[in-house]
């Protein structure tokens, strides 16, 4: 990507600010979330504008997509040119149901997290989030650039995202509701 290009981006972002203020706010309320369970250097996959990790301090900001803000834009989040144990914290924001190969990058994730680090991930219930998307499609800057591929789903249940968990060698330690027990913060742990 260009300077020019990085630079239309931004500017496309800021003048359409105001279309997806909802959208905006329930991006703060997942940042304010997660951002207390933060610990050490930290790794944000699907990052979108990188806002967790400009607001945290100590991490680097993933995607494979171009929002605008990520440190790292890269094909396969599966596969991250970072040491092993590089990471204390790892986290997934509103964004694993939007990666078709989900398992490999929890593996992934698992590789990168140090001993007893810990990785944190939101997600909303796939009936939710159907009905969520068709309501707001019309001002949801995600769906209009982005859109929906192959193999993405609206949402998980906190059923799948446990199995995904397990598989990928991680512990839940808790489960934590929030924005009216519609979303939920996951926390898990790498023995």
């Amino acid at each position: 990507m260009t300077m020019k290009d990085s630079e239309n981006t931004e500017k496309k972002q800021s003048e359409d600010a105001h279309l997806d203020r909802v959208g905006d706010w329930l991006y703060e309320l997942r940042i304010k979330t997660v951002l207390p369970h933060i610990h050490g250097r930290a790794l944000d996959i699907g990052c979108g504008t990188n806002q967790l990790m400009k607001r945290y301090g100590n991490g680097i900001g993933v995607d494979v997509f171009d929002f605008g803000g990520a440190d790292l834009i890269v094909s396969d989040t599966s596969v991250l040119p970072y040491p092993d144990a590089s990471f204390d914290t790892v986290s997934i924001i509103a964004a694993l149901n939007h990666i078709p190969y989900r398992e490999k990058v929890l593996t992934e994730a698992y590789r990168l997290l140090k001993p007893g680090g810990k990785i944190l991930i939101t997600m909303i219930p796939p009936g939710i989030s159907r009905v969520w998307h068709v309501l707001r499609s019309p001002w949801d800057r995600d769906q209009h650039e982005r859109g929906m591929e192959h193999d993405e789903v609206y949402g998980l249940t906190r059923g799948e995202m446990r199995t995904l968990l397990k598989n990928a060698s991680f512990e839940v330690v808790k489960e934590m509701p929030f924005m009216c027990f519609i979303n939920t913060l996951t926390i898990a742990v790498k023995r």
